[in-house]
């Protein structure tokens, strides 16, 4: 059987041409996709530490999983850390939440994801909220209100279905972590 090959109607240097603008569009998107996470990320950070308890440092970004402490990681704290060129989708990071006197801590993971002029979060998968861009203090309070509600529930209702006898296999997956200093 002959070989055949592929027909093209223009010539290779702007087939490699027309690859190289859009792989750099794509990368002027993702660096912008980043970037907004990351403001966003550093800004919930901050102004939840201080709608928890202005007080004391009680939030920190940590890596979305794996082993964490009480401190913040900077780009490490991003799902998209290490990956030689930066993906164009959502991101995620942790965000470790003081839970205790003891230094206990309670990791959420945050994915975000950018779509127009809003931010659409969801903690653990299961809570999403719309934030609108730029983002706000004022515009922060549903996203604390549904971290704060989360992490309550979490311990109400595991103490609730150990009281009422139904505490088996029902774990969502926290990661808890006592941090020595």
């Amino acid at each position: 059987m002959p070989k055949q090959t592929i027909k093209s109607s223009g010539n290779s240097d702007d087939r490699i041409h027309k690859i190289a603008k859009a792989a750099e569009i794509y990368g002027q998107r993702s660096f912008d996709n980043y970037a907004q996470v990351r403001s966003f990320a550093e800004t919930t950070r901050d102004e939840l530490c201080q709608w928890l308890s202005p007080d004391h440092q009680c939030v920190y970004l940590v890596p979305p999983e794996g082993p964490f402490g009480a401190e913040n990681y900077r780009s490490a704290a991003y799902s998209v850390a290490g990956q030689g060129y930066l993906p164009l989708k959502p991101i995620s990071f942790g965000l470790a939440v003081r839970i205790s006197d003891e230094h206990d801590f309670m990791r959420l993971r945050i994915e975000c994801r950018k779509e127009g002029d809003a931010m659409y979060t969801s903690i653990e998968g299961i809570r999403h909220i719309r934030i609108p861009l730029p983002v706000e203090k004022t515009g922060l309070l549903p996203l604390f209100e549904e971290i704060y509600t989360h992490i309550l529930e979490f311990f109400t209702l595991s103490v609730d279905e150990y009281d009422n006898g139904n505490y088996g296999g029902t774990d969502i997956g926290f990661d808890i972590m006592r941090i020595t200093e």
